[in-house]
């Protein structure tokens, strides 16, 4: 498979050179340095973006986050209850449907998201690091190309924005 880079890199030479091998590679890269930027914070980038989505549309439901942020409603569920039993955000009753579950964020999860700004923006210009600023905006663009056109295969979808959801 011949993707005209030429060989840039010593990954080349092994049998990781597939587009999920590498993207899994790149994931476990970029977990882990956030996972050294945000240390002492407890948080995962799930519950990151669980507590991301919850702040930009207080009072959502529970599936309306997880379409919002391409996970299964299990995860969510079980993410939401781990931030709610650490007081980052609460969960109420829907006010028609009893079973539902509107999520808030809490003052401290405000706190917490507030604190995360800084290792979250050092942890992604680590991983893009190796690259330079003219193949940081091509890679997030081809990025967003392949998640876009691949989105109706996965198997928890992610909601794409719409105009409306912008305004």
């Amino acid at each position: 498979m011949d993707i005209g880079i030429g060989g840039r890199s010593p990954i080349f030479a092994t049998s990781m050179l597939t587009p999920g091998s590498l993207i899994r590679r790149l994931n476990q890269i970029d977990i882990a340095l956030f996972a050294e930027e945000a240390a002492g914070l407890d948080i995962t980038p799930v519950q990151l973006s669980v507590m991301s989505a919850v702040a930009r549309h207080s009072g959502r439901d529970q599936s309306a986050i997880a379409e919002e942020i391409g996970v299964d409603r299990a995860t969510l569920a079980s993410v939401a209850a781990r931030l709610e039993k650490t007081g980052l955000i609460r969960r109420t009753p829907g006010r028609k449907d009893q079973r539902q579950k509107l999520l808030h964020l809490t003052s401290r999860g405000r706190s917490i998201l507030n604190k995360m700004q800084k290792p979250v923006k050092q942890a992604n210009e680590r991983t893009l690091a190796p690259l330079t600023p003219a193949e940081q905006e091509m890679f997030l663009s081809l990025l967003s190309i392949l998640v876009d056109g691949g989105n109706v295969h996965a198997r928890a979808k992610l909601r794409l924005p719409t105009t409306k959801d912008s305004a």
